[in-house]
């Protein structure tokens, strides 16, 4: 039978009630898709509305008079970038035409001078005498050339603004009364000035080289090109929406990875109604550290509960092809983690030796010699040693060599650090080290078990 989109008018005529019972179910699969399709849009138009509003609300509602000048400047233009960004997801969402742009509107030895990079341009100099016989007043003869010194200067051609003048021809026939003209490209902002070069170049330099927008501004005005403040921040924001599918695309790469580390660290986020700033924090989730393909992706959140893993890794799957995470995660024994493996069955911890390390070395540090945190050291620096050997290995001589060479280490760490607890008083800083190696062992050990699983989590935290 005929695929339903390849039907046409003549072909329902003397169908069998079998052909058409099938018809009916490829219709019904078709609508209950349809649906899907359609509630999912509609939660994603709500959920931008809603963001789009509150962005709103803080534009017209926070107290900018508590801030500095420079902090009210950055907070307007955060604002800027946000909101160009929400508008552009909500028109994509709702399939409307682009909003019409603003663009009107210390060593003591001397460093050793590094090559300089292969992949520059170079632009060669020929520097020859203009004489090339022989000097000498008694010869006067020839010379010939018997090689070269070569002196490499770097050079720095500043940004050039240049013009893409799109010309599209309009052909005719005069019999048919018919035009044809090739259809406009797709571009980042229809309609708009910029071109994507000049897009990614401002958001290059805004958030990797940390350029504020007053200052882009008048760098550009010297080349007598406008650009007020505000449009730079709303090409940022139409940018940004432009790069979520790439953002997307992304994450399902890291998060395809067998093995996955992650990590949170803090950063501070300006805090508008207070005049101050607050905590926040950046997580980040990396493919495993001997994953031949690297990759890692973060999400900025507001707080380092279990929500945020949770939410990112995802507890169920949403029924539009994006899955649950269901692999080994090598991560700290912060108590949030474990939300996180109960949210998804599947998931299989992995523990960070490094961390269980520094308990022993703290209290070398804290509170001076201490023969127990003496020998842990000597006993985890015996794993890392082999461990380093095992790096180059392929999955399955790692696994091999860690069965024969690294297990008995692991064991004869386990029994000493059971029999050294026995030995100390609770409470003591000594048996909270203790403590954590013994309570995270499962964790710790379960590079035993898989190959593709580091000892510690440092390949995310670096």
């Amino acid at each position: 039978m005929q695929a339903l989109h390849d039907l046409k008018d003549e072909d329902l005529q003397g169908l069998a009630p079998e052909a058409i019972a099938a018809l009916a179910q490829q219709m019904l699969q078709r609508l209950r898709q349809q649906d899907n399709e359609i509630r999912f849009k509609d939660a994603k138009i709500e959920k931008i509305t809603f963001q789009l509003a509150r962005l709103k609300a803080w534009k017209f509602g926070a107290k900018t008079e508590a801030m500095s000048a420079e902090q009210r400047r950055r907070f307007e233009e955060t604002l800027a970038e946000d909101e160009a960004s929400l508008q552009a997801q909500l028109e994509q969402a709702r399939g409307e035409a682009p909003t019409p742009s603003k663009d009107d509107a210390n060593t003591k030895r001397k460093p050793r001078r590094r090559l300089l990079p292969d992949h520059l341009r170079r632009v060669e100099h020929h520097h020859e005498p203009k004489n090339t016989s022989c000097p000498s007043p008694m010869c006067g003869k020839p010379m010939v050339r018997v090689g070269e010194d070569i002196s490499e200067k770097l050079d720095i051609v500043p940004a050039e603004f240049f013009v893409h003048r799109h010309i599209y021809g309009k052909w005719a026939c005069r019999c048919c009364e018919c035009l044809v003209q090739e259809a406009v490209a797709p571009q980042i902002i229809d309609g708009g000035m910029p071109a994507a070069g000049l897009i990614a170049h401002t958001m290059v330099s805004h958030f990797v080289d940390h350029l504020p927008y007053y200052r882009m501004e008048s760098i550009n005005a010297r080349s007598n090109v406008h650009t007020p403040r505000s449009t730079l921040a709303s090409w940022s924001g139409q940018g940004g929406a432009a790069l979520i599918p790439l953002y997307d695309a992304h994450k399902r790469f890291v998060l395809s990875a067998q093995v996955l580390h992650a990590d949170e660290t803090p950063v501070a986020m300006l805090d508008p109604g207070r005049g101050k700033t607050k905590r926040a924090y950046i997580w980040a989730y990396a493919r495993g550290a001997f994953d031949p393909v690297r990759g890692v992706i973060y999400d900025f959140c507001v707080g380092r509960g279990a929500q945020y893993p949770v939410a990112f890794l995802g507890p169920n799957d949403d029924g539009h092809g994006a899955t649950a995470w269901r692999r080994t995660l090598v991560r700290d024994e912060y108590a949030v983690y474990d939300k996180v493996m109960a949210a998804q069955s599947g998931r299989i911890p992995a523990g960070c030796l490094a961390h269980a390390r520094r308990k022993f070395d703290e209290l070398l540090r804290d509170g001076g010699r201490n023969a127990v945190a003496d020998e842990a050291l000597r006993r985890i620096a015996q794993i890392y040693r082999l461990e380093r050997e095992l790096a180059a290995l392929t999955t399955e001589e790692r696994l091999a060599r860690r069965q024969t060479d690294a297990r008995p280490l692991w064991e004869k760490l386990h029994a000493w650090l059971r029999l050294e607890r026995s030995r100390v008083p609770d409470g003591s800083s000594t048996a909270k080290a203790l403590n954590y190696s013994l309570n995270a062992w499962t964790a710790l050990t379960q590079n035993l078990l898989d190959g593709d699983v580091n000892v510690d989590n440092n390949h995310c935290e670096n």
